[in-house]
């Protein structure tokens, strides 16, 4: 028999041994399937009746037909990626799985009395950054961030830029709340911008001290003390405490003011674009071709990249793709 390709899409190898026989076979009886194949008759007839049921054999036992592959491939491998896609959603959500077992472990005490409920404290900064990492590419509904930083480093920003996209790109909310003097760091803003113009809502209060990580509501992180940041973060999962962190948080969102509002007030001097501009802006980014940008704008095909050419030195890029991220940054598309 040729090599087993179909495994990936849940065929045995007897199944589809028997799919390809009728492929090659078609109109045929399946009275003696079981010897071309080369398995037992109970072997094969479960093989067949699966293969009716994923509509992978058409007609009567006595005249079979293989359901054509340019058909059949395509549906089983959108169900198998539906599946797949389940099953990814369920392994993402597994504190209802840790709670339940967690119930069954006997209540842990120490010199100091009994742990308290649904807290961990880490000291170690490498498992904080581990932890914060991890509940970033697990998240799946919403992430709220207050941190009271007056700049981002280069590594910060190059570490949580593919965090965020990542969790933008999938549909999770994230809101951030940054201190008024982090507009005073150029590269910070820059990053501020950039999630924004993915989806990220940002404000910016006048000035808060607390350190605030809640992800999809039932996982929080604070700091062990918020003088002091190096000597780790507390956990909190579900319960009381996480909602009052969150009612903090709350307090603090609706005091600040947007990013966009109080940086486009801070630049009264930046650039406007023409509306033709915006518009070979918005066809640079969203067509393949020049030449079909200049015909949907009713200009010739010199005057669209001049247009361009003006537009990459407006924004200071050497191509387009450096040209599309800069626009985004400054909300232009």
């Amino acid at each position: 028999m040729a090599t087993h390709v179909m495994a990936v899409l849940g065929f045995s190898s007897t199944e589809e041994d028997i799919y390809r026989h009728f492929l090659r076979h078609p109109y045929t009886s399946c009275d003696d399937v079981h010897l071309a194949v080369r398995t037992d008759r109970d072997g094969a007839q479960r093989a067949l009746e699966r293969l009716r049921e994923l509509r992978a054999l058409q007609g009567e036992e006595s005249r079979l037909w293989a359901t054509e592959p340019t058909t059949l491939i395509p549906r089983l491998a959108e169900g198998r990626l539906e599946r797949l896609h389940r099953e990814m959603l369920e392994l993402t959500h597994t504190h209802p799985i840790t709670a339940a077992l967690e119930r069954d472990r006997p209540a842990q005490t120490d010199a100091a009395g009994p742990a308290a409920p649904g807290i961990e404290r880490i000291e170690d900064l490498a498992l904080v950054r581990g932890l914060i990492d991890d509940l970033a590419f697990f998240a799946r509904t919403e992430v709220l961030s207050a941190e009271p930083y007056d700049a981002l480093s280069p590594h910060n920003i190059e570490h949580a830029r593919p965090l965020d996209l990542r969790c933008l790109r999938r549909g999770v909310r994230i809101r951030n709340l940054v201190r008024r003097t982090a507009l005073c760091d150029a590269p910070t803003v820059g990053y501020l911008r950039e999630i924004a113009a993915h989806g990220a809502e940002v404000r910016v209060a006048e000035d808060f001290s607390e350190l605030i990580l809640v992800y999809d509501r039932h996982t929080a992180l604070v700091p062990v003390d918020p003088r002091d940041t190096a000597r780790g973060a507390l956990c909190a999962r579900e319960g009381a405490l996480v909602g009052n962190i969150i009612t903090l948080f709350e307090r603090l969102w609706a005091d600040a003011e947007n990013l966009g509002a109080l940086v486009d007030a801070a630049d009264p001097d930046a650039p406007e674009l023409s509306t033709v501009q915006r518009e070979v802006l918005h066809c640079m980014c969203s067509v393949s071709k020049d030449e079909v940008g200049a015909r949907k704008l009713g200009v010739s095909l010199r005057t669209y990249r001049r247009h361009i050419a003006d537009l990459m030195h407006l924004l200071d890029s050497d191509n387009r793709a450096q040209a599309a991220l800069a626009a985004r940054e400054r909300g232009w598309i």
